[in-house]
């Protein structure tokens, strides 16, 4: 497995080792998680080095699960593994998607850039064009390039949502958890806190994997967890976590001011994907769910933050929504603004 010590992959080799695999574990640091069995093999991989990966593959293995490919480079090296590998799985992402005017993942802040997609969404979906560009563009050059290899390389590509659980680098949770931390007890959500993009849990895209392992095939499958809450149903739940109630002021539309109201979740139209191919095709059906899962989530993510600043625990997220996800001076001036008017 590639990719084993990063969020999805610890959740995958526990539940590949449970179902009797014996499991490689590679990643660049050669690490290992405390809760897998000791049958599982950790393995130092540079997959970007010549001809790494290749010799880590040696005479052969039934199953190659690659939780960090990207673009036609990484498509190559796992092509390049057929008569080898017997089958591969590999995470790929629902930011493949476009609507019927080509809006997609990308687009989203220009004007009229949200995409309007189908309730729910179908792998038949289009998918934006494969290039280098983006996630979303190199993710589709990566999965064009995996089907073209066909019966050499029988290879299930799993459309991840918005991925959930412990070891996140990018939590969303984050958004609703450090403000109960900080003592607010007022909420601001944008498009009237309706937003809905479709998460899945680590342990479900594991699930997802596992069955894959079992029925090798060439195929697309969305990944989600059995529902996709609103994004007010979210901060309800965090707040259910925490024993505590906040008050929500929900705002039709677009963010007033300066991110005010705009969240990790927030999109003018839902995102929801279908599950009823993989329940199909592999006999899915979740483990967990959002409300299930929550407690563990925001009992990581506290011990994350205890003394510690949110942008050196998760430095990824200050790159991808930047410091307005906690502006408080803003959004205190908005709520007064609120509050006057009212």
């Amino acid at each position: 497995m590639l990719g084993a010590t990063g969020q999805i992959g610890r959740a995958a080799v526990r539940a590949l080792a449970a179902d009797g695999w014996e499991v490689t574990a590679a990643s660049r640091e050669g690490g290992r998680d405390a809760t897998w069995s000791d049958g599982v093999r950790p393995l130092a991989l540079d997959r970007e080095a010549e001809g790494a990966l290749a010799a880590a593959l040696g005479d052969g293995c039934d199953v190659l699960v690659d939780m960090v490919a990207f673009g036609r480079d990484h498509a190559a090296q796992l092509t390049g593994a057929a008569g080898r590998a017997g089958s591969a799985v590999v995470v790929s992402s629902g930011a493949v998607y476009e609507d019927e005017r080509g809006r997609g993942f990308d687009t989203q802040g220009e004007p009229d850039g949200f995409p309007r997609y189908p309730v729910p969404i179908p792998e038949t979906q289009r998918t934006v064009a494969p290039g280098d560009s983006t996630y979303g563009t190199r993710k589709v050059a990566l999965e064009q390039e995996l089907l073209a290899a066909g019966d050499a390389l029988p290879v299930t590509l799993l459309r991840a949502g918005a991925v959930h659980g412990e070891h996140c680098r990018t939590p969303r949770e984050l958004y609703f958890v450090k403000r109960l931390l900080d003592g607010r007890r007022r909420r601001v959500l944008a498009y009237d806190g309706a937003s809905r993009f479709h998460p899945v849990h680590v342990s479900n895209v594991a699930e997802l994997i596992r069955l894959a392992a079992l029925r090798p095939g060439s195929r697309v499958l969305n990944a989600g967890d059995p529902q996709a809450p609103t994004v007010a149903e979210i901060g309800a739940a965090v707040d259910a976590v925490f024993g505590l109630e906040t008050e929500t002021v929900l705002v039709s539309g677009a963010p007033p001011e300066r991110g005010v109201g705009e969240t990790p979740w927030s999109g003018a139209h839902p995102v929801v994907y279908d599950m009823s191919a993989a329940e199909q095709e592999l006999g899915y059906r979740p483990v967990t769910d959002y409300e299930r899962s929550l407690p563990r989530t925001v009992e990581w993510l506290v011990a994350q933050l205890d003394g510690r600043d949110w942008r050196e625990v998760f430095p990824k997220m200050v790159r991808g929504y930047g410091e307005k996800l906690f502006d408080y001076a803003a959004e205190d001036a908005w709520l007064d603004r609120f509050d006057r008017r009212a």
